[in-house]
């Protein structure tokens, strides 16, 4: 898709971090926005934001693991603009602990937002984006643990795996079809978001919320916040996914060690040996230089 005025997108997880971002940049592109997140404060705000800048913007309380949910969410984005043009599959949650100490209730909430909800939107979305026959783009928001994989993040890394092979296995189904519908998979590294704080960004269990003994989990944890908290701006992963739907580009990797990562997991498995335990942490900024000193 080229011209984007007056299209229509519709963004889950929409109302912080890169969905709050990706909505931004499609209002200020002059398309007509359908807001969607689980939290009803946190999405009106955003449409504020947005009516705001003049965009013309429909807000709606969803729950992505919720198949009748995301179904009404479809129903209120038809019935309010008769198309959908752009479909971004972004709302997620995260949780850091070992593969045997993530609760159960953890696993199938992180299985039903991350997984779940892109099915949902898939389903819910792409058979009237089909039948309108009109150019349109699917966005899914994995993940870099969707491509690479580390210690405590196994629920995570199951989950954005599966949004990655579900992306490629979509993408194919289009592109056999000579579909005009299209398909990007994100695999953002540490953004500036809400995804490490309780609740995860969506009102779910995150890694906050559960005792963890093992200090080995604990210091992952720490560390990945103060990377999370140190990332890239939300607004260029935005910047990145509209650039790869001018392009028609399929993966979008926000930052150069993904990519780092992933030829050493393609090596790992061409060469039939064990996972490289890859760093996937930033290395530390170097302090910034004292100020000079006034004269007095």
């Amino acid at each position: 898709m080229d011209d984007l005025k007056g299209k229509v997108a519709v963004i889950t997880g929409a109302g912080n971090g890169i969905g709050r971002a990706i909505a931004l940049a499609a209002a200020e592109k002059g398309m007509r926005v359908v807001l969607a997140d689980i939290d009803p404060a946190r999405v009106e705000k955003v449409a504020e934001e947005l009516t705001a800048l003049g965009a013309d913007v429909q807000a709606v309380v969803v729950d992505v693991a919720d198949v009748v949910s995301v179904g009404a969410l479809a129903e209120a984005a038809y019935a309010q603009y008769g198309k959908v043009h752009l479909l971004v599959n972004n709302a997620g949650i995260a949780y850091l602990n070992s593969a045997w100490e993530t609760p159960l209730e953890v696993w199938r909430r992180m299985m039903a937002v991350n997984l779940d909800g892109v099915v949902y939107g898939v389903r819910s979305f792409v058979p009237r984006m089909l039948e309108g026959g009109e150019p349109g783009h699917i966005v899914n928001v994995a993940s870099a643990a969707g491509l690479v994989t580390s210690p405590g993040l196994a629920a995570y890394c199951a989950s954005k795996f599966a949004v990655v092979g579900l992306s490629e296995a979509l993408f194919h189904d289009l592109r056999v079809r000579e579909s005009k519908v299209s398909v990007s998979v994100v695999c953002p590294s540490w953004v500036q978001t809400a995804i490490t704080s309780v609740g995860g960004g969506d009102g779910a269990k995150a890694h906050g919320d559960v005792d963890v003994v093992d200090d080995i989990a604990k210091g992952a944890r720490a560390a990945i916040t103060e990377a999370v908290r140190t990332g890239i701006p939300a607004s260029d992963v935005a910047t990145q996914v509209f650039d790869a739907i001018a392009a028609d580009r399929f993966y979008v990797l926000t930052h150069p060690m993904t990519l780092a990562g992933v030829r050493i997991r393609t090596d790992d498995i061409l060469g039939t040996r064990p996972p490289t335990l890859f760093p996937i942490l930033p290395p530390p900024r170097a302090p910034k230089p004292p100020k000079p000193a006034q004269p007095a």
